[in-house]
């Protein structure tokens, strides 16, 4: 990317001193250790991930956009041996806003293997093969300090200010939430989707919203709206994008109060390849949950907020913050964020009754049979009961029972299954394409043994959550 040359002074000019440098401000410097110049690594002038001092953003830049190809060839690569990417979708379940669900499940066994015989082993024996279909989904940019927020294409299209240069969103839009999702208020259930079938943003929240949320909400959802300087969005060098960036909004990535699938990755663990890729969550149903975050485990969501504004948004760097622009919120805006955050609902869930269970007299056949399953052989409530169907614990599952090169995750936050259907890729790190995957994920992980006709049921009951 060619920039013009900054304009030069005749003493910038001056043969005193190397003309491709700044001029020194006196004549004694010319015999000083390296003539008075800093000539090392300097953080704040130099980018993210520099191998040599004094690299600039134009070097940054052209081998960003050069090595992307090949970063996006390896991904696609990568998923299409572990997935079936050509979507087989539901004719007749609609998301909220009527997108078709995508049916899988979607991820490949090996040649010959079935479901059910894999289901038959047991953990030791699919580690030694290294047969496990569920490893964990790498960020596209893992190494080099990258990793960061990337949005899907059909977000980019209406925000170009989202667009990065050096990679793009590796899943099909057919296994993302709808875009845009619908809105939900706990305040006002009686609207239904109150966002009208728009994106909410900055330029239209007054107008959406000024007769239906209080002025401490609605200056809480205009900060929520309100671009800050990020990690790969700013105005640095260090940018992913071509363009300077203000930054960022929370509902970027929290679309209308819940997702449009962007992923990024954990801010809380270290070395790099450790790190865990995110699948960004939904904000519905926010006011029933305790503790917030995969691994950190912060237990309000001012707390939460104020701790992503400050370091999550910088792969939990501070130091790169203060370069980037740290954003140090007021306690009070802190508040008004949280309450506005805590007004975002679930999608209605008309067979559900007041106590979160089938109403027998809405309910199919085998969605009794799932719920039956869910609350029994199938152990799904031990983590997410009714009626929010989440537990605020942490759970370790023990992947690394299954995995032959890979260490496990560890605790994770449970979510909650309220509106499950409008919220895939599932999992913290989006590697369970559809509830179908879910489901045989949870079969081999809890040893479950569950017959076909089982599996078929618990996804029926899951899609009236």
């Amino acid at each position: 990317m060619e920039r013009p040359e900054q304009k030069k002074t005749a003493h910038d000019l001056s043969d005193v001193f190397n003309p491709s440098n700044a001029s020194p401000s006196s004549e004694a410097l010319v015999n000083q250790q390296d003539r008075g110049q800093m000539l090392g690594f300097d953080f704040y002038r130099d980018p993210l991930g520099a191998m040599k001092p004094g690299t600039t953003f134009e070097d940054v830049y052209k081998a960003g956009v050069a090595n992307k190809p090949k970063a996006m060839a390896t991904q696609r690569k990568l998923l299409e041996s572990r997935y079936n990417l050509e979507p087989n979708l539901d004719p007749v379940v609609k998301m909220s806003r009527g997108k078709p669900l995508a049916v899988g499940p979607a991820a490949k066994l090996p040649a010959g293997m079935k479901w059910e015989s894999l289901a038959e082993l047991g953990p030791a024996e699919i580690r030694e093969r290294d047969i496990f279909p569920y490893k964990a989904l790498p960020h596209v940019a893992q190494g080099g300090g990258l990793g960061g927020q990337v949005f899907p294409e059909m977000q980019i299209k209406m925000f170009p200010r989202l667009e990065r240069y050096d990679v793009e969103f590796d899943l099909p839009e057919a296994f993302l939430p709808e875009f845009p999702p619908a809105m939900f208020l706990q305040n006002r259930p009686e609207l239904g989707d109150v966002s009208r079938g728009e994106v909410v943003s900055i330029n239209n929240y007054y107008r959406l919203f000024k007769d239906i949320l209080t002025p401490v909400q609605l200056d809480g959802l205009r900060l929520l709206l309100t671009p800050f300087p990020q990690e790969e969005f700013n105005p640095t060098d260090d940018r992913k994008t071509a363009q300077p960036s203000l930054g960022v909004t929370c509902l970027d990535c929290h679309v209308n109060g819940h997702t449009s699938g962007q992923f990024h990755i954990n801010p809380d663990t270290r070395p790099e390849p450790r790190r865990l890729r995110l699948d960004t969550v939904s904000l519905r149903g926010l006011f029933n949950q305790q503790i917030h975050g995969s691994k950190r485990s912060l237990r309000s969501v001012e707390d939460f907020t104020e701790f992503e504004q400050r370091t999550a948004y910088f792969n939990g760097d501070e130091i790169h913050a203060i370069k980037k622009g740290m954003n140090i919120l007021d306690r009070i805006h802190v508040s008004h964020m949280a309450q506005m955050q805590n007004m975002f609902d679930f999608p209605p869930a008309p067979k559900l009754t007041v106590a979160g269970r089938l109403d027998p007299a809405k309910a199919t056949a085998s969605e009794i049979a799932g719920e039956k399953l869910f609350f029994g052989k199938a152990q799904c409530s031990t983590c997410h009961p009714a009626p929010s169907y989440l537990d605020n614990q942490m759970h370790d599952l023990h992947l690394e029972r299954f995995l032959k090169n890979e260490a496990g995750d560890g605790p994770i936050k449970a979510f909650t299954l309220r509106g499950i259907k409008d919220s895939p890729p599932y999992f913290h790190d989006g590697r369970l394409l559809t509830l179908e995957d879910t489901v045989e994920f949870f079969n081999l992980v809890l040893e479950l043994r569950l017959t076909s006709e089982e599996k078929r049921n618990l996804v029926d009951f899951m899609r009236q959550l």
